[in-house]
């Protein structure tokens, strides 16, 4: 890890708080954990117990992927609950702002993007119980604020895909505008997770120990969770990055996994087509960064015919709804 004056004094408020956790034991330095998404993730030990701390990067605003505090309060709330989190140990509100959280054991995979050598028993074992978890996380009692209706989750997203190159998302507009037209009646909110797929839960064999990333959860439609779930279902849905994984549960057999014999929402193909939306929104996203020099990764000039068979069939589900 680069050591710089902020990181040292983030370190120093870590430490303060960590040996008061644990007196008598070595807390030893924050080192950088690969693979987060947002503000600034670390690993570090007291003694043999090991936590990750999260924290806003210096100079920038607790909002959005880097509002660690709001992901603190969404993980102390699913404490104890049936949804498997890390413990959050301890929380500083002073700038730049961090808390702490056990380091929980397990590997996040997600079978049919992942460069992996998982049995596919074991995934088919992991999805079904996740679809569980999500069916537990979206019937526990947590609440938010208001909840944010479709068509504030479906202006998101136009945000979003507008912001990518007309170039890069073919027939995207004609998408957008059959989205809009067709936004469903509103269910009960819950809690909902926002990017809820086996790549952001941690698995020890079968089980599922811990759900992570909630950068993006929210208060609003559970049908937006489950559209995204389903998608990570079928490698078919992603032409050049996906890969066949033998007995992995398709959509119906995890929706039926999730039901768990109550009744299918209504209008579920819109948001089947939802999910494809954002998914080619985010791709395009990520091409137009790297074509723009903003970051470099030629691997995702592979993304064009992922962006182009999600804008196709989410069109497919809606013309299929009506």
């Amino acid at each position: 890890m680069t050591t710089t004056a902020e990181t040292t004094a983030l370190a120093a408020r870590v430490r303060e708080r960590l040996t008061e956790r644990h007196p008598g034991l070595s807390v030893g330095e924050l080192r950088t954990l690969p693979g987060g998404h947002s503000g600034l993730t670390y690993r570090i030990a007291a003694g043999p117990v090991s936590y990750v701390v999260k924290a806003v990067p210096p100079g920038q605003r607790p909002v959005g992927r880097n509002d660690v505090l709001r992901q603190a309060r969404v993980l102390r709330a699913l404490a104890g609950s049936p949804v498997p989190v890390p413990d959050v140990v301890a929380v500083d509100e002073r700038e730049p702002a961090w808390f702490a959280m056990e380091f929980v054991d397990g590997e996040a995979i997600e079978p049919v993007l992942d460069d992996h050598r998982l049995d596919p028993g074991l995934c088919r074992e992991r999805m079904l119980a996740l679809a569980s978890v999500l069916s537990r996380l979206h019937r526990t009692e947590v609440r938010d604020d208001e909840p944010l209706t479709l068509a504030g989750e479906l202006e998101r997203w136009n945000r979003t895909m507008r912001a990518v190159p007309a170039e890069l998302r073919p027939d995207a507009e004609d998408l957008l505008a059959a989205l809009a037209t067709a936004i469903p009646t509103g269910i009960e909110p819950t809690l909902t997770h926002g990017d809820f797929r086996l790549g952001n839960v941690l698995c020890v064999d079968e089980q599922p120990t811990a759900v992570v990333d909630w950068e993006i959860w929210g208060y609003g439609d559970p049908r937006i969770d489950l559209g995204w779930f389903l998608l990570f279902a079928d490698h078919r849905n992603f032409p050049l990055l996906g890969r066949a994984v033998p007995g992995l549960p398709g959509e119906d057999e995890l929706l039926d996994a999730y039901l768990d014999g109550r009744p299918e929402p209504p209008d579920l193909d819109w948001f089947r087509a939802l999910a494809r939306t954002k998914m080619a929104a985010i791709m395009g996203h990520n091409l137009r960064r790297h074509r723009e020099g903003k970051h470099h990764d030629p691997d995702q000039e592979r993304l064009p015919p992922t962006v182009a068979a999600m804008i196709r069939t989410a069109r497919d589900l809606l013309a299929r709804r009506s």
